[in-house]
């Protein structure tokens, strides 16, 4: 990820990925409510942070103050999220490269939908294959219509190709279960499909996929 930008949201770090995957060039480390406590704790050099952080007591709040260089406070009561404002600061403040964010899985299943649909709002569809959400067993990657060939990401078993809108003339190609210009007219997870090859192909013509490439769960040592 060259130059990019990672988002941790307020996820326990337990769920986090391996963070050497995410590169060593980094350009722009964003905290996200109680992600940037967390963040600051793991070390990261966090230097921006958004949210109301009411997740956080008074002593944390002043330990993110110490250390945070640029912290933009919300509302409690807003109409977006602070994942969706702490992407707003992103887009803002790198215009280029991946968008990571990590901490978003494995705590309150609204939270999780809330950021999995985030490619789909109408604000975020230019940027929407920039964006990548990832966790210890799991990358997830967004696609607009089109034909993409996808490379097997180090350590992952599994493919899915996830219709999250109606999905129509979905093929795929290089892969255990291949598809050929399949129409979806409901949102349908494709799961447990696996490369055959080291990458696979597929294509669409209208809708919105994710693919996501995942692992069984490990206990880290």
């Amino acid at each position: 990820m060259t130059g990019g930008t990672v988002l941790i949201a307020g996820g326990s770090p337990d769920s986090w990925p391996d963070l050497a995957l995410l590169g060593s060039d980094v350009a722009l480390w964003i905290g996200v409510d109680r992600g940037a406590f967390y963040a600051l704790e793991q070390g990261l050099p966090i230097s921006v942070a958004v949210g109301d952080f009411d997740s956080l007591n008074r002593t944390e709040l002043a330990y993110l103050e110490k250390r945070i260089p640029e912290i933009h406070y919300s509302q409690a009561e807003k109409d977006d999220t602070d994942t969706q404002l702490a992407l707003l600061t992103a887009l803002e403040k790198a215009p280029a490269g991946d968008i990571t964010l990590i901490g978003a899985t494995g705590g309150r299943l609204d939270h999780f939908l809330s950021n999995l649909w985030l490619p789909l709002e109408e604000r975020f569809a230019p940027v929407r294959e920039r964006l990548v959400m990832r966790d210890m067993q799991n990358s997830i990657r967004y696609y607009s219509p089109g034909r993409y060939r996808i490379t097997q990401e180090p350590g992952m078993t599994y493919l899915a190709f996830v219709c999250l809108t109606p999905v129509t003339k979905l093929s795929i190609h290089q892969a255990k279960y291949r598809l050929s210009e399949k129409d979806f007219v409901r949102p349908t997870s494709l799961a447990s499909n696996e490369f055959v090859v080291g990458s696979s192909e597929f294509s669409f013509e209208s809708g919105v996929v994710a693919v996501i490439q995942s692992r069984d769960n490990e206990k880290r040592s």
